[in-house]
């Protein structure tokens, strides 16, 4: 690497210089009160473990996007974590190990190996909201609430709520044997219409189950889509059972948030692997990625020795850097370069009151946005205006 090249950083890892630094701390001061107000309690998992833990439950697609580390005092695997969500299941279910219900917030960064998406940053800054030891609905609907809160509050705009179940892929391909159910699923995750008609065409089963797995793929739309789903799976009772939740679910989001769009995906595989209920993500018109998303992931804290319903989502702040406006100078007093023990009790009352004070220095030019002036009247200091 040359000397001009030193200052590159790997693609997709980006730095947050002051302007957009500011943007995000503002936000995530801001969420994480709102997440407080909402019962939410904040805990700060670290950002390594061992891999035994922070990859347990949550599938493949975790696990290759996780960098690992040899720590040099034990010899054993670690792990930057991709994700925050296992570590917040392991503290509800051991280092809490509360009965009832448990609500956990979180913000940090995490590492990716790759990027979830082409647009998607390989560094994100997440942020998210667990809800632990309910499985009915209204716990879902609570955290959809919050998440769609969110994107509210970061100035989000025309937001559409994709809305799936995972219950319904489920109850369609149990009769398909392991190697070709990867294959069907693999065709519905790139939604290639052209392979899955050659896929189901050498499939030796029932016609009623050919339909079912084409229909499958098309079920997507709007509000319709449930009953052409219930139509198309009425053989198959928890398929209808998840469509039921679903349309629960919608009635009451439309009811708090009316001015939301919403758009059903029968088939939506996103974290498959690990999610056991509803699924869900938002989207807004000034982005052209989703913004938030997360799902029910019940009994993912058995492997740290209790089993608990859960469900949650996740953003990544550095995403929603775009709906952000552009923030004013913060107002700033600039202070005289002087020793007068005087002047350092002023700027430190001031400080402790919330103002920003700058100390001139020789050659520095930061004091030339400050608004107003620290000036020696009268045997004090005194702000003026500049």
């Amino acid at each position: 690497m040359t000397t001009a090249d030193r200052w590159l950083l790997p693609d997709g890892v980006e730095e947050l210089l002051p302007r957009e630094a500011a943007k995000v701390e503002q936000l995530r001061r801001q969420l994480l009160d709102l997440y407080q107000s909402w019962g939410y309690e904040l805990v700060i998992p670290p950002l390594l473990e061992y891999t035994e833990s922070l990859l347990v439950g949550l599938g493949s697609d975790i696990d290759l996007m996780t960098f690992r580390v040899t720590d040099q005092l034990t010899g054993r695997m670690m792990g930057l974590r991709a994700d925050i969500t296992p570590q917040a299941a392991r503290i509800d279910a051991h280092s809490l190990g509360l009965e009832g219900v448990t609500r956990l917030c979180y913000a940090g960064s995490v590492l990716h190996t790759r990027p979830k998406s082409p647009l998607a940053s390989r560094s994100p800054i997440q942020l998210g909201a667990e809800l632990y030891g309910d499985s009915s609905t209204e716990s879902d609907l609570e955290i959809i609430s919050l998440m769609l809160q969110t994107l509210q509050l970061a100035g989000a705009r025309n937001i559409t709520l994709d809305l799936g179940h995972v219950g319904i892929y489920e109850a369609v391909v149990g009769s398909l044997d392991e190697e070709t159910e990867k294959r069907y699923f693999d065709i519905l995750q790139r939604k290639a219409a052209a392979e899955l008609e050659v896929l189901l065409a050498g499939l030796p089963l029932d016609p009623k189950i050919i339909a079912a797995l084409r229909a499958l793929s098309e079920l997507h739309g709007g509000e319709a889509v449930l009953g052409r789903g219930r139509e198309a799976l009425k053989a198959y009772p928890r398929g209808i059972a998840a469509i039921d939740c679903l349309e629960q679910l919608a009635v009451q989001v439309q009811e708090r948030f009316p001015e939301v769009s919403l758009y059903f995906d029968l088939a939506e595989l996103r974290g498959y692997h690990y999610h056991t209920g509803a699924v869900f993500s938002a989207l807004s018109s000034d982005c052209d990625q989703a913004l938030a998303s997360g799902g029910r992931y019940d009994d993912i804290g058995v492997v740290f020795g209790r089993a608990r319903p859960a469900t949650g989502f996740s953003i990544d702040l550095k995403a929603l850097l775009g709906l952000l406006p552009e923030a004013a100078p913060a107002p700033a007093i600039a202070a005289p370069d002087s020793r007068d023990p005087r002047l350092w009790e002023q700027v430190q009352s001031l400080r402790a009151q919330g103002e920003q004070v700058i100390y001139a220095l020789p050659g520095d030019s930061a004091t030339s946005r400050c608004d107003r002036e620290l000036h020696f009247e009268n045997g004090e200091w005194l702000v003026k205006p500049r």
